[in-house]
């Protein structure tokens, strides 16, 4: 069923294994031409634009764009107690964790004496959330977002997901009821790219802009939220979800298949790679993944992500090529079954999370495990990390030197901004040698 790369023999030092793992284009630019003038629609025309652009995406207009108190309330009150249970341990589970990613929030570093340089570490005021209505009523999306911005101190935190007309032009029930199980009491029924615009722009009467926006969503949604960025700033561009699997021989076929079948029901772009050394295992998982997805509620969907480019089965000399092939994709979620799978993980140098052990699926991660399910994308976790506390928090530094520290190193200051060709920075160091109560001026 799944597509074969076969990389044992290459060689490590002369090839480029990103070029050859199985992924799918994401060409966020090829959107911009499409979402630029959706978002300046909302930013000239607001609520106007925003009843336009509601009706031809998603078919309903709300009757309130901001979700009223009493259909919070209401979503919670009616929310499946098993299914809440759930939900409040997430909550409670993410928050212990986020908690400790916290840290100090000040540091004080004397690097000489009377010379302080102090860090201190101040959330975002405002942030706009937004949470995919489509396939999946994400709830979780919320959790993993409210939870670390509300540890970080944020102070407004604002959510949006699109209108459903089988919900009266509301979100989805679930996405309300964790709202208002996590106290956010200000949501909008809007979604796609004029929501990113919404919390960007700001709309008279409605919403005012945020700070920063994070939260996934489609091609359109990264396109929006990469046309919007430095005006407010983003969290990443998130691509189609992905998962890629260490194993080896010792690997049970059917947690691998089931882990892959999992994260290929998010979306048909979904992409599930198994990287292995056993031509035994890889024959066994791909028989067990066309049983399991022959019987998934999303069937088609499932097929469609798993037969795509972006999914296979990439074939290994041993497990030191698996680790490069597997630095090389950068999964946003990888899992290692293999029988040293924690001393393989620490050794892992380029992933968004990594799931160690076949007791640890990436389904633990997306719900309740207390880490964060928002994670790098399409090869981003060369270079990014998830989502967690310090992405809503910015570090100030406080600089406090007295009179001798400054002194002590004013030639210096003068050396080095002579050396730039700019004097008048050396000068700014010279008059307070030489005035230093200012008494020439």
């Amino acid at each position: 069923m799944l597509n074969i790369v076969d990389l044992r023999d290459q060689v490590d030092a002369e090839v480029d294994y990103t070029t050859m793992v199985p992924r799918a284009p994401f060409d966020v630019s090829a959107a911009l031409d499409i979402v630029a003038p959706v978002c300046q629609d909302v930013a000239t025309q607001g609520v106007e634009a925003l009843q336009r652009l509601s009706e031809k995406f998603d078919h309903v207009v709300p009757q309130h764009f901001r979700v009223p108190a009493e259909a919070l309330h209401r979503a919670l009150e009616g929310l499946d107690p098993l299914v809440r249970q759930a939900y409040e341990i997430a909550i409670e589970r993410r928050r212990v964790v986020a908690f400790q990613e916290l840290g100090p929030q000040q540091v004080d570093v004397e690097v000489a004496t009377g010379a302080v340089i102090s860090q201190k570490m101040i959330p975002v005021n405002r942030v706009g959330l937004y949470v995919p209505g489509g396939r999946a009523p994400l709830a979780s999306s919320v959790i993993h977002n409210v939870v670390p911005a509300q540890v970080a101190g944020v102070a407004q935190i604002a959510v949006t997901s699109p209108p459903q007309a089988e919900f009266g032009g509301l979100p989805h029930p679930n996405i309300l009821a964790v709202c208002a199980l996590l106290g956010v009491e200000e949501v909008y029924a809007v979604g796609g790219s004029q929501a990113v615009a919404m919390f960007a722009y700001g709309v008279d009467g409605l919403c005012r802009p945020v700070d920063m926006i994070c939260g996934p969503g489609n091609i359109y949604v990264a396109a929006a939220k990469r046309y919007v960025q430095g005006r407010v700033g983003i969290d990443s561009e998130a691509g189609p979800t992905e998962i890629a699997i260490v194993a080896d021989d010792s690997a049970i076929p059917s947690h691998v298949a089931a882990d892959m079948v999992s994260q290929a029901e998010h979306d048909p772009m979904a992409g599930s790679v198994l990287i292995t050394d056993s031509e035994e295992l890889a024959r066994k998982v791909d028989v067990v993944i066309a049983a399991q997805a022959a019987q998934a509620r999303h069937s088609a969907r499932i097929h469609e992500a798993l037969k795509g480019e972006q999914s296979g089965i990439v074939l290994v000399r041993d497990m030191e090529q698996a680790l490069a092939v597997a630095d090389a994709y950068a999964a946003e979620h990888l899992e290692i079954h293999t029988r040293d799978a924690d001393a393989l993980a620490q050794r892992v140098t380029n992933a968004g999370a990594i799931f160690i052990g076949t007791w640890s699926p990436v389904s633990l991660g997306d719900y309740l495990a207390g880490s964060t399910h928002v994670l790098p994308t399409g090869g981003g976790a060369k270079h990014s990390s998830g989502l967690n506390v310090k992405s809503f928090l910015r570090a100030v530094h406080l600089i406090r030197y007295q009179q001798g520290a400054t002194d002590a190193v004013a030639k210096d200051v003068i050396a080095f901004a002579e050396s730039e060709d700019l004097p008048s920075h050396g000068n700014a160091l010279r008059v307070r040698v030489e005035d230093p109560d200012g008494s020439r001026a």
